[in-house]
């Protein structure tokens, strides 16, 4: 219950607040919003980049160890395809 009264006059209080320095609220507004927009611009940059480069990797991991590893199991089939040959004769 004290934090609900609590609450409610610093909610109160900032309104009043916000009111009387308006002028003064907007000047800073008008300061802080291009810096956030420029350094949440540059975040997301970074992010975009980081995940094409992950995807890259990727990529080139998949491509490089995927036809190894098919003409290992090519191999690996005919080998077995010979061994069962040789049973069903012997």
């Amino acid at each position: 219950m004290k934090a609900l009264i609590g609450g409610s006059l610093v909610s109160v209080l900032g309104i009043v607040l916000l009111v009387i320095w308006w002028k003064e609220f907007l000047m800073i507004l008008s300061g802080i919003l291009p810096v956030s927009l420029v350094l949440g611009g540059g975040l997301v940059i970074y992010l975009g980049f980081d995940e094409l480069k992950e995807n890259w990797n990727k990529e080139n991991i998949l491509s490089g160890s995927s036809s190894g590893e098919v003409e290992k199991y090519k191999q690996e089939i005919d080998d077995l395809k010979k061994e069962i040959e040789s049973l069903k004769k012997g």
